[in-house]
């Protein structure tokens, strides 16, 4: 629980990165969905339940596919970043 919540601490503090891909809009989607996971469960210990899990998945699944495109390292950062909270929120125990 540590690891979620200094991570999404500095997720949540760091700014937009500054970079051009054809998939800015989808990428703030996925940063804006899998953010709205972490506050959720945050404030609801319990866990998440069903249907924000198959949320999460299909979001990482989409993310996993966008990262190779990201060359900048800035926005490769701050997407790893978001990747790793959404795997912290699904791994075994976590709620």
């Amino acid at each position: 629980m540590d690891d979620l919540t200094s991570i999404w601490e500095t997720h949540r503090d760091a700014g937009w990165p500054h970079f051009s891909s054809p998939h800015e809009g989808e990428l703030m989607t996925l940063d804006t969905v899998i953010s709205g996971c972490v506050v959720y469960y945050m404030e609801h210990r319990e866990g998440l339940d069903v249907q924000r899990v198959e949320i999460l998945e299909s979001c990482l699944s989409d993310l996993e596919a966008l990262l190779p495109d990201l060359v900048d390292q800035d926005s490769r950062v701050y997407f790893d970043r978001l990747k790793v909270l959404g795997h912290l929120l699904l791994k075994p125990g976590a709620g």
